[in-house]
């Protein structure tokens, strides 16, 4: 059996799950919106042990969300999974944020654009098929109304993440599908940080940091 934990604070959901074998089997989480990871994360570590009844020894590894998202929030989270991992003498395994919330969106045909809000008209997106396989990389981007023009021109485009709300303000199209609140959760993350324990893909606890993707793209000035 391996046991994994999984902590997802990149934005204002702090989430904590732990997993068997790849399947989340205790999961706690809570979206305030101030901010709460520093007061709940350990909390929350301490309560999905127990409804998993195992013990923080019985962990095979600890992952923790990646980034981009939130500078503090990704900070906390990496903090206490490296801490744990320093502690109990486990692998640490970091898993991109908007891997995971991709896995949100199961669908037969399109791409999905998972996209975590940033600054003024700032987004971090990725983009994915229908596998969870990513077709763009992640980007720091400023939205305007051609923004995915040329995915949206062929095929349904599922938007999923905190950055959905202010696109919408923005790109106003038939093949454009909003999936309204949702954020990163660390049930999401059980799967992909099974996978890559399997194959030994972990990360050097000394020297691992958030990946917090702080350029942007630069707007187009608009012809007169």
């Amino acid at each position: 059996m391996i046991f994994i934990l999984n902590i997802e604070t990149a934005t204002t959901n702090c989430s904590v799950s732990v997993s068997k074998n790849g399947k989340t089997i205790a999961i706690k989480e809570d979206n305030d919106k101030n901010y709460s990871h520093a007061e709940r994360l350990h909390v929350y570590i301490d309560e999905v042990l127990k409804e998993a009844q195992i013990q923080s020894q019985d962990l095979n590894a600890i992952a923790v969300s990646k980034g981009p998202g939130s500078y503090t929030g990704l900070r906390i989270g990496v903090s206490a999974a490296k801490g744990l991992c320093f502690a109990l003498d486990k692998p640490l395994i970091s898993i991109p944020t908007l891997d995971a919330l991709a896995h949100q969106v199961n669908i037969d045909k399109g791409i999905i654009v998972s996209m975590l809000d940033a600054r003024r008209m700032e987004v971090y997106s990725a983009i994915y098929d229908i596998n969870h396989n990513p077709i763009r990389n992640t980007e720091a981007q400023i939205l305007d109304e051609r923004s995915f023009a040329d995915y949206l021109e062929h095929q349904n485009v599922y938007f999923i993440g905190n950055g959905v709300e202010k696109t919408k303000t923005l790109i106003n199209h038939p093949n454009a599908v909003f999936i309204d609140h949702k954020l990163p959760s660390a049930h999401d993350m059980s799967f992909l940080a099974y996978t890559k324990y399997k194959i030994n893909d972990t990360e050097d606890v000394a020297y691992f940091e958030p990946y917090y993707l702080k350029d942007f793209v630069a707007l187009k000035p608009k012809s007169k």
